[in-house]
């Protein structure tokens, strides 16, 4: 190698000098990163690659025409070569460091023919070089157009399309000779420069600004590559049209083949004849002509494009007026609309690169000048013309229909240089024809007619453009760019490469970096297509992308493009070339390939890289050994021309191409070389220079690496073989399911689709590693696939080996080798050749070793990784996450070959023990373990001559007997040794669901293999490893499913759920053939807690459904329960029937009225006291009940407002009651039948008159009456005694004896017996437990509904004393409980309120229920306090005493000397009203209004009469003293005086105070806001008096007066609320006085 020191040491220094990050860098090489380079010309044994020292490893290398950029470590780019645009020459050893690029982050570079390019982290993209087509995408600066950019300077690529206009974020870059390519995070492809290989829809060239590639909308671009004049893409397949799956996406995820053949994917990519031809040109009625298309499109080349090579359509010497352009276009005439280009500002293009300015040679001069040219060009078209390299000028002849920036001109004038004779093709083939004279004379005879008195700018100066095109370029026309985008990897050193670890996207689509890359992708092309470089078939231009339709099922994973030649590279390492073959660059002898060829690679060699120049193509290869090899084909011999004498030292890539007769290598030659430079990580071209970036191997790191990738890419090769040769071909046979038979057909299409999810895999895997060696950026181990993915590698190989196993358990191979030899034929040799294994005896291909072989590359995982782990530190992360992996793939690789042996054992088990049993026993996935043939296990007190074999499977445990067998599943099976050991047999009990045996073994041995055995295979079976379990018992608790068979209440039951000891135990499922199902808690085999059960009713067609709690199998506790007749009764059971509280709501569907019931009951009757509300006939039950009927005292309401209060028998009204009508008429008498009266009674008019004598009839249809009428005068003892008579509340059942159910079922929540005793210790463990289950089983609680479940699992101190100090905690506590219905108090808060609203809401709302709705509430109050005091006992009773804590004696005596100690007088008022009040006061303040309906209207109107009045004037007739009048009001911080018009202005603060009320409940509350308004008078009073003063009643009073009228004024249409209010509080004060 060549290396120059000094040169080093000089590049060093220039590099810490300048702008680069100021640190250290040590001379010493990098051993990462070894960049060398060499020319391909010249005898490959001869060829010295010339090694690149740079302070920092080289991560990316680009090489365009005559110069190359470097990408080091940190972002740093160094240019060198020929630096036109700076007129500078760089040599290799000394690159230039781009000064303006540091600091820019940059990740990933991109080389074209003569302009460069640069990518950063952030997506940006930079550019400079040669811009006269636009391709370095900059706009105008100081009013004309840049042709040289010399800086890196920023291009912005902005999509237009979004409202507002977005940035384009930039993840990759491909650069050609006048076009720029740029691919966006959103798999977007951009393009700007010249020519049809800009794939853009537009006439106007050059493209200054990135455009978006629209033909390619909607499709995920992957990769993109530039050659001279066309481009290539590598675009992720659609799925098919007909794909019965529903999310594709998915699908395509993990890899899975597209079954479709390839006619399915020509028509899914088929574009609309309507808006494109085929060759990509848009159809307008312009393009049909008389004139022949070859003159057409040449006339069109001349006249557009008579300049220098390179330049912009437009471009010319002088200034051309928009006219003439206009002018010219016309005198054309058949061009299509697309040929059409402005005379814009580009007439200036040339203006910095020409030596001489002067334009003075006339038209005339300039065409002799040219036919001149002409003339000695055809005489050297006559001898016999070499192939000559790419740049013939047969490249550009025939693309006619493409719109360039290069046209045909363009050869004319740079080409046809003095010095630089060229010659075409004549003698191949398939090359197009070379320009004819006719043509041109036609054409210029066109133009003489045209220009007269004109000059034009495109045929002018054309010597000088050829001068200054050498002296600028120094090559021919058409020499390639070489440069790919560079690999599919490129992509991820853009603005992704950080993020995505290493991974490429080629191929990939890969969203962040954890995916696996794809496989199903397709190759598009356009541009020029003179050489076939476009794959179609022909040698047409492309103006969109078009699809090459031979590549599309081949899982190209990345594209690279030459001069005129294109490569492709397979995920099975094949390389497909097509284009240019000159000079064997294609690897194959056919010269050239319209369409792509396999190149002709050595046996054993894999390629994993390409890389494309002008004449040679560059191959990474693996070979014989871990070390990668390179493989060259292309130009070998060096160029022999005579120099130019204007031109000295024009390099050898401008010089004369060979001829045929020259040397170059047709098929990939190996170079020597390549070892010696180590570990080949990449490798690039362009011009006729090679590059390769290289790794040393420390610690044997990089040769791992190396070796895994290696081994995988060969891997995948093997099985895509074995995929081609024998899979496919089998399974598409049309006899293969009548030759294996209905079960093995199934299980032989499952072996395939596993084995092709395995191969997918595999491929995915290889090519991710190839992506991974490549990017020298993101090498970090802890991303490799197989640690990221492992989980899904684990699942693969699982079931792919489970697939082979049970083909292999069915005898599927047997009956498949003879059809394989039907099958493949000749084809058996080929396969012979990839089996791993021996052959059969009869010569065959063992079709099982071929198939289980894919299970030996996890023992070589296994390896690798291993390797890779010592190379780190074991507290590293990265030795951490290899040495897990590492251990998970041995496991697996163990579990595999165990898997394998059981599978093989199970196969010649089957092949021994031939018969009809075993022919029903015989299943795929059944596995045998051990058997009993030889008498070791047999039934305990078995009879002599009986035979029992006990056959024990992975799944299953058979016993068969003669000709009988039972079955009994492991996860359903308990085995335990039998340890008494006096009957001296070694027996082992036998647990199943339905019955218990024992069996007894031969020998202690056996007795614990058998025990072993089986608690291995249970655990296996309930999903352990089958490790963790020998001799000992298994879970005694598990989880399993289960179909009873046995007579009971389970027979041909189906459960899954929890297990204990053989019996159902824990939460799971039952399901019985009749559609009964129950899901719940069971306990001992038995339904025992929560369940849901449903029952269906063929009757009705719909099913009954109870939700609740079980005991025992029958349903006991609370629950809801919903016929299928449509009633709903929710409430307490007992053995399966309602008993206790419960409320029952019937709908239409089961009587004609609807009812709702709330009450008591006693086995499935209501029994006890309950309020009946039949809402059909308006009326309300509040009574007694007996076996189903109304018996015993009630009241009754109706919706007329009737209220009847009497006894009830047979559930009909009979003795005495008292009936009261709306008008508060009254009759108090005999009942006989329901509402009929009959007898004596006495009748109370509404204004005090009495009727008293016999009455009949029914109340609300007529009464007929004998007796006297009474008009009362004075007192009269009798008139006392008829008032009592009449008296409400007399009939109705007590308070006390009302809601005992509901008490009932909360002492029962507690845990206490039916009289109420219990203890309070385990009441509250009861409510810890049922909160803790509530909590656990509720998913759909809020944040904090679960903190306060939780506070309330916590048992407070409840056996302490009550003092002061602790009283507020249990307040709080029982505030917290009253919010939460799983605990029991809240609970009954919740079934009081609904109760008491049933009572007393609807047609319950009657003003006589009023006493008696006040007297419940007290009664709730009593009954709920004894609870409160049997859950703390350090309560006192109702209306005691609570001290205050006991304090220290010196405190104490402290306090006797100040103060006497104060205590709390405690009610059960005060406590509980707060909790229950609330929920209770609608309806009781429904009942207040309506019994002070008329007090309220005559209050009303008074206060509305009053509060007419001014303040002043109200003031003065209330009696308020004129001291108290307020003179100013504050409004808005201003104080204005009150005048005695003056309303609502005086006590403003108080009035607001007062309002308050009607938000409290309580009377303590109440009587706290009054207080507040008393409180708020004296902060107004005291300004108008001097000095402290006392209020007496007789100046209160008034002004109270005042703010209570105010405040009444104010809450308006509300005046029934507030009023009843005061009611309200009166009433209460005396409940808690």
């Amino acid at each position: 190698m060549t290396v120059v020191s000094a040169q080093i040491s000089a590049t060093f220094k220039r590099v810490q000098t300048g702008s680069c990050p100021a640190e250290k860098w040590a001379p010493t090489p990098p051993e990462r990163g070894l960049l060398h380079i060499w020319q391909c010309v010249g005898p490959t044994a001869q060829l010295h690659p010339e090694r690149v020292l740079l302070p920092r490893p080289v991560l990316q290398a680009a090489l365009g025409e005559h110069h190359g950029l470097l990408l080091t470590q940190g972002g740093i780019v160094y240019s060198f070569g020929e630096l036109f645009w700076r007129d500078q020459r760089v040599p290799l050893s000394a690159p230039v460091l781009e000064v303006n690029l540091l600091g820019k982050m940059v990740v990933s570079v991109a080389a074209g023919g003569f302009h460069c390019g640069a990518l950063t982290e952030q997506g940006a993209v930079y550019m400079w070089g040669e811009n006269t087509a636009g391709q370095c995408g900059l706009t105008e600066r100081g009013g004309t157009t840049s042709i040289a950019v010399s800086e890196p300077c920023p291009v912005s690529v902005v999509d237009n399309e979004v409202i507002p206009p977005a940035a384009v974020r930039v993840v990759d870059l491909a650069l050609g000779r006048e076009h720029s390519l740029a691919l966006s995070a959103q798999s977007e492809l951009w393009a700007w420069g010249s020519g049809c290989q800009l794939g853009l829809v537009t006439s106007t060239f050059p493209v200054w600004r990135p455009q978006k590639v629209e033909h390619l909308a909607g499709r995920h671009v992957m990769q993109v590559a530039c050659g001279a004049y066309h481009s290539l893409a590598l675009v992720l397949s659609l799925p098919p049209q007909n794909s019965n799956t529903h999310n594709p996406s998915e699908n395509m995820e993990w890899g899975q083949s597209l079954q479709y053949s390839v006619t399915e994917r020509e028509d899914s990519f088929t574009v609309d004849g309507g808006h494109y031809c085929p060759l990509g040109v848009e159809l307008t009625e312009d393009t049909t002509d008389e004139t022949s298309p070859r003159r057409r499109a040449l006339g069109w080349r001349l006249h557009s494009g008579g300049r220098s090579r390179g330049c912009s359509p437009g471009s010319a010497t002088g200034s051309l007026s928009e006219e003439n352009t206009k002018e010219k276009n016309v005198l054309v005439g058949h061009t299509d609309p697309l040929t059409q280009t402005d005379g814009g500002p580009r007439s200036h293009l040339l203006s910095g690169w020409r030596s001489n300015k002067k334009s003075s040679l006339t038209h005339e001069v300039e065409f002799q000048n040219l036919l001149q040219k002409l003339s000695s060009h055809s005489l050297e078209m006559q001898p016999t013309s070499g192939p000559g390299d790419a740049d013939s000028l047969s490249s550009y002849t025939s693309d006619e229909s493409c719109v360039s920036s290069t046209p045909s001109t363009d050869l004319l004038s740079s080409s046809y240089k003095e010095d630089s004779p060229i010659k075409s093709q004549t003698n191949r083939p398939y090359s197009s024809s070379p320009v004819c004279l006719e043509d041109i004379g036609f054409y210029l005879e066109t133009q003489i007619q045209t220009l007269q008195g004109k000059k034009s700018s495109s045929l002018s100066n054309i010597r000088q453009k050829g001068k200054a095109a050498g002296s600028r370029r120094c090559s021919l026309p058409g020499t390639p760019t070489g440069h790919t985008s560079g690999s599919p990897w490129r992509q991820q050193s853009g603005a992704r490469r950080l993020s995505s670890g290493g991974h490429s996207q080629a191929a990939a689509t890969e969203e962040d970096g954890h995916r696996l890359p794809f496989l199903n992708t397709e190759v598009w092309s356009w541009g020029r297509g003179s050489e076939g470089q476009l794959g179609h078939g022909d040698q047409l231009a492309r103006l969109q992308p078009l699809c090459i339709k031979t590549l599309t099922a081949e899982e190209v994973i990345q594209v690279a493009a030459g001069s005129h030649h294109s490569l492709a590279l397979t995920a099975h390492c094949q390389v497909y070339s097509w284009g240019s073959n000159m000079c064997g660059q294609l690897g194959h002898v056919n010269s050239p390939a319209m369409v792509p060829q396999q190149a002709k690679l050595s046996d054993g060699l894999r390629v994993w890289g390409v890389s494309a120049g002008q004449s040679h193509s560059v191959l990474v290869a693996d070979g014989d050994c871990v070390q990668p090899v390179l493989l060259y084909c292309g130009q070998q011999q060096e160029l022999v021309s005579v120099p130019s004498k204007k031109s000295p030292h024009i390099p050898r890539s401008s010089q004369r191409s060979p001829s045929r007769a020259e040397s170059y290598a047709v098929r990939p030659t190996l170079l020597p070389f390549c070892m010696e430079m180590g570990y080949i990580s990449s490798v690039c071209s362009g011009g006729q220079t090679c590059g390769v970036l290289a790794d040393q191997n420390v610690m044997g790191f990089i040769s791992a690496l190396h070796e895994l990738a290696s081994r995988e890419r060969q891997f995948y090769c093997w099985m895509n073989s074995v995929r081609r040769l024998l899979v496919s071909p089998l399974r598409n046979r049309e006899k293969v399911c009548p030759s294996l038979g209905e079960p093995c057909s199934h299980l032989f299409f499952s072996l395939c689709e596993s084995f092709v999810r395995l191969s997918t895999l595999i491929g995915r895997h290889s090519t991710s590693l190839t992506y991974f060696l490549q990017n020298a950026q993101g090498r970090d181990v802890t991303s490799l696939p197989l640690l990221t993915h492992i989980v899904h590698f684990m699942d693969i190989y699982k079931d792919y080996c489970s697939s082979v196993g049970d083909f292999q358990v069915m005898n599927g191979f047997q009956s498949l080798q003879k059809l394989s030899l039907e099958c493949l034929g000749s084809q058996q040799i080929i396969l012979s050749q990839l089996s791993v294994s021996d052959l059969s005896v009869s010569g065959d291909v063992d079709l099982v070793s071929l198939f289980y072989w894919p299970l030996q590359q996890l023992h070589h995982y296994n390896r690798v990784l291993l390797k890779l782990e010592t190379c780190f530190d074991v507290l590293t992360t990265e030795y951490q996450s290899l040495h897990q992996g590492c251990t998970q793939y041995e496991s697996l690789s163990l579990s595999l070959l165990r898997k394998k042996k059981e599978a093989e054992a199970t196969f010649f088990f089957w092949k021994t023990h031939s018969g009809k049993i075993t022919e029903v026993l015989r299943l795929p996935q059944r596995r045998v373990i051990c058997e009993s043939s030889s008498r070791s296990l047999t039934l305990q007190n078995a009879g002599r001559f009986s035979n029992h074999w006990f056959i024990l499977f992975n799944d299953a445990l058979v016993h068969t007997q003669f000709s009988t067998h039972h079955v009994y599943p492991l996860t359903c099976l308990w085995v335990k040794p039998v340890t008494d050991d006096s009957s001296g047999l070694y027996a082992i009990r036998v647990t199943c669901p339905e019955e218990s045996f024992t069996v007894v073994a031969s020998t202690p041995q056996e007795k614990n293999k058998w025990l072993r055995f089986l608690n291995q295979a249970v655990d296996q079976e309930l999903g352990g490893g089958g490790q963790r379990s020998s001799s000992g018992l298994t879970a005694v608790s598990r989880t399993a499913s289960y179909v009873f068979t046995a007579e009971g209440r389970f027979k041909d039951a189906q459960y899954t759920g929890g297990w204990l000891a053989g019996r159902v135990h824990g939460r799971g499922t039952m399901k019985w053939p009749d559609g009964r199902t129950y899901r719940g808690n069971f306990k001992n085999g038995l339904e025992d807690g929560y369940g849901e059960c449903i029952i269906p009713n063929k009757v009705l067609n719909r099913p009954d459904s109870y939700q609740g709690h079980w005991r025992n199998g029958k349903i006991q506790g609370f629950g809801k329960y919903k016929y299928a007749s449509g009633e709903v009764y929710e409430g307490c059971f007992a053995d399966g029937q309602r008993h206790g509280y419960g409320m029952l709501s019937s709908g239409k569907l089961a009587k004609n009225s609807p009812s709702v019931f709330v009450g008591h009951w006693v086995h499935d009757k209501k029994t006890g006291y309950g309020v009946y509300d039949d809402i059909s006939r308006g009326e309300k039950y509040m009574g007694q009940w007996l076996d189903e009927q109304r018996h015993g005292n009630a009241v009754v309401v109706t919706q007329y407002g009737v209220y009847y209060e009497g006894t009830f028998r047979d559930n009909k009204m009979s003795g005495p009651g008292l009936v009261v009508s709306e008008d508060d008429t009254a009759l108090h008498g005999e009942f006989s039948d329901d509402w009929i009266i009959n007898g004596k009674g006495v009748l109370a008019l509404s204004n005090g008159d009495y009727l008293e004598g016999l009455f009949s009839g029914e109340w609300t249809t007529g009464l007929k009456v004998v007796g006297t009428y009474t008009k009362p005068v004075g007192e009269d003892p009798e008139i006392r005694d008829r008032n009592i008579l009449l008296r409400l509340g007399q009939y109705r059942v007590p308070t006390d004896q009302k809601w005992v159910c509901v008490f009932d079922e909360c002492w029962t929540r507690l845990g206490c017996d039916a009289t109420r005793s219990g203890d309070g210790s385990t009441a509250w463990e009861n409510i810890a437990v049922t909160i803790s289950t509530a909590r656990r089983h509720s998913s759909d609680l809020s944040r904090s509904q679960i903190k306060v479940l939780e506070c309330l699992e916590f048992i407070p101190q409840h056996a302490n004393p009550v003092t002061t100090a602790n009283y507020d905690n249990i307040r709080r506590y029982l505030t917290k409980a009253r919010h939460t219905p799983v605990h029991p108090l809240g609970w009954l808060v919740e079934t009081l309120v609904t109760v008491y609203r049933m009572t007393y809401v609807g047609v319950g709302s009657n003003r006589r229920l009023l006493r008696q709705a006040v007297q419940e509430v007290q009664a709730y109050l009593t009954q709920f306090y004894s609870i409160i005091r049997f859950l703390f006992p350090g309560l006192p009773e109702d209306g005691g005493v609570i001290p205050d804590p006991p304090s220290s004696p010196s405190k104490c005596r402290h306090d006797s000397n100040t103060s006497q100690q104060s205590v709390m007088v405690l009610s059960c008022s005060s406590l509980l009203l707060p909790l229950v009040l609330p929920r209770l006061y609608p309806p009781l303040f429904t009942l207040y209004c309506l019994q002070e309906e008329q007090l309220e209207a005559q209050y009303w109107d008074r206060i509305i009469r009053l509060n007419k009045q001014p303040d002043q004037s109200l003031l003065h007739f209330l009696g308020v003293q004129e001291k108290f009048w307020p003179v100013w009001m504050s409004i808005l911080g201003e104080k204005k005086q009150i005048v005695s018009s003056s309303k609502d202005a005086c006590f403003v603060s108080a009035v607001e105070t007062l309002q308050q009320i009607s938000t409290t409940f309580t009377p303590s509350d109440k009587l706290i806001v009054i207080q507040k308004t008393f409180e708020e008078l004296t902060q107004e009073v005291k300004p108008m008096l001097d000095g402290d003063f006392l209020w007496c009643m007789d100046d209160l009073l008034p002004l109270f007066l005042y703010v209570v009228l105010r405040a009444r004024r104010v809450v308006s249409h509300t005046h029934t609320h507030t009023h009843t209010h005061t009611h309200t509080h009166t009433r209460s004060q005396k409940m808690e006085w």
